[in-house]
């Protein structure tokens, strides 16, 4: 990378991280889901993960702190979905320091892609069985955020098809994401995948992140969260399914301009999502969800 272009990165991570840590102090969560798709775009997985880890772990520290109040109602819960963590975070940390740059990426971006669109659709399927479902989700889970950074849908689909309520949401999430992110802080070390240029990314993240973060508690104290929220949503399907384009591309494994209709499709499906989304809102059916855009 030259300097232009390590210029041109260095600025684009600024911005993503500002507006990623916003949009997670506005709604408690959304930092990796929105800064990962655009990141990996200049930064392989391998170099980005372990920065963002780190950051993470201090902004789920912050979380959990500010919902601590809630603890009490929901650890118990969350237990079996943090005990199903270890052997995810293992295996994901394994697959992150073996696998090459291009096919992390693609994956980030198939995996991502339609667990947006579900959340925009509304999905909603409560789980009887919620103990039972917690270890194999913890696992899964813990494997897509050692190899991504990025847990916030899957566990945003788990947690609102459960029915939490808005404060018990915010910290069962904190104590599964201050886990996880501990958890891989951990395995990343052990595996010797914190570099100088992955150190030195910490320096453009982490002012970003102090500013964005009471940023987003201010402005949300002024602004609809639902359609915030929704509005951030949006913008995720457009950067994951351009970013799901690119890879397909640079993989080979469709040519130019074909790749691109991955994005014209995912870009069709959120317009028509988003539609619904403000006609239910205007005839007043679109109640507290809390599923996330990103993380």
């Amino acid at each position: 990378m030259d300097a232009a272009s390590s210029t041109t990165a260095a600025l684009v991570l600024v911005a993503v991280t500002l507006f990623a840590a916003t949009v997670n102090g506005a709604l408690g969560y959304g930092f990796s889901s929105l800064t990962v798709p655009i990141a990996v775009l200049f930064y392989a997985n391998r170099v980005l993960n372990p920065a963002l880890v780190l950051v993470e772990v201090g902004v789920n520290s912050y979380s959990l702190f500010i919902n601590r109040r809630a603890v009490p109602n929901v650890w118990k819960r969350t237990l079996p979905i943090v005990g199903g963590l270890v052997p995810g975070v293992i295996v994901g940390s394994v697959l992150l320091s073996t696998l090459n740059a291009g096919s992390i990426k693609a994956l980030t971006y198939v995996v991502l892609l339609p667990l947006i669109l579900l959340q925009a659709a509304g999905l909603r399927r409560p789980i009887a069985a919620e103990r039972a479902v917690g270890v194999p989700l913890g696992a899964g889970i813990g494997l897509l955020y050692a190899v991504t950074t990025i847990s916030g849908p899957p566990l945003a689909l788990m947690l609102n098809n459960q029915g939490f309520a808005r404060r018990d949401f915010r910290a069962s999430l904190a104590i599964v994401r201050i886990a996880e992110s501990s958890l891989t802080a951990v395995a990343y070390a052990f595996l010797g995948l914190y570099t100088v240029q992955t150190l030195s990314l910490l320096g453009l993240i982490v002012p970003s992140v102090l500013i964005g973060v009471p940023l987003g508690v201010f402005l949300i104290r002024r602004l609809a969260a639902e359609t915030f929220r929704r509005v951030c949503m949006s913008f995720d399907v457009w950067v994951v399914g351009f970013g799901l384009s690119r890879a397909l591309i640079d993989l080979g494994l469709v040519g130019d301009p074909l790749g691109y209709v991955v994005l014209a499709c995912a870009g069709l499906l959120d317009l028509t999502l988003l539609y619904q989304f403000f006609r239910r809102q205007r005839a007043g059916e679109v109640g507290f969800d809390v599923a996330i855009a990103t993380h």
